[in-house]
């Protein structure tokens, strides 16, 4: 059984910043990461990736060659995902034994609430590989700003959560804009959700139905900051975050 997470949520809200940060953070804690980018308008990789969908098909060519916007581009560029799906697969299956995966998706907010090729990538994937993923959904720390934004984030995450059908987070990201309205959620509880969301903090455990119950309903105590200089690392990779 393989952990991850899909990283999505509209263009510019941090999605490859989170993906980049998050992968360190998780190094740091001894899991073995991969990223892998399935966002084809995304040529300007901070991180090093384990898989790359420039190398199936480019956003830039799809247009030249059909005469598609952005918008068109991307819808096209799932759809040839999801029917070379065996070409991920094959990429996907070296790294099952130890990795972690991190899903850097499109920002394109249609693909996730209302086509349904990417929900059909994730869920052929999710059969064949046996995968445990959970959907981190960012938004914009400012939506909180203005009600009428606000609502529609909620509206656009709740829409995005009962179409894909996964284990969902949402996360306000570029958090340095509203550090002045109270206590920011940490790197280190943020990966602890996740973990009980996917199951990762199960794995391993032997245990009846009823312990298995009280680890989900009790406090997320598991200690990821026994190492004396790790806060002070984090603060350092997440400060732009």
């Amino acid at each position: 059984m393989v952990f991850g997470q899909v990283v999505i949520g509209p263009p510019g809200s941090g999605k490859t910043t989170y993906c980049n940060g998050m992968s360190q953070f998780l190094k740091l804690i001894g899991r073995k990461v991969a990223i892998i980018n399935l966002d084809p308008a995304n040529d300007s990789l901070p991180y090093e990736c384990a898989v790359n969908i420039e190398d199936l098909i480019k956003l830039s060519d799809v247009m030249t060659e059909h005469s598609l916007g952005p918008n068109g581009g991307l819808v096209y560029c799932m759809d040839y995902l999801e029917k070379n799906i065996d070409w991920l697969q094959s990429k996907l299956e070296p790294l099952l034994k130890d990795h972690y995966l991190l899903f850097d998706f499109p920002g394109q907010v249609e693909l996730f609430f209302l086509h349904s090729n990417a929900k059909t990538v994730i869920m052929k994937l999710i059969k064949k590989l046996n995968l445990r993923l959970t959907a981190v959904h960012l938004v914009d720390a400012h939506l909180c700003s203005d009600p009428g934004k606000y609502v529609s984030a909620l509206l656009l995450t709740l829409s995005t959560m009962l179409h894909l059908e996964l284990p969902h987070i949402n996360v306000l990201s570029k958090i340095d804009l509203i550090e002045n309205y109270g206590k920011l959620e940490s790197v280190g509880n943020l990966v602890k959700l996740i973990d009980k969301t996917n199951g990762y903090i199960f794995s391993g455990i032997e245990a009846s139905a009823v312990e298995f119950s009280k680890i989900a309903v009790g406090p997320l105590d598991w200690d990821y900051y026994r190492y004396p200089c790790l806060l002070l690392i984090l603060n350092i990779i997440f400060a732009q975050f």
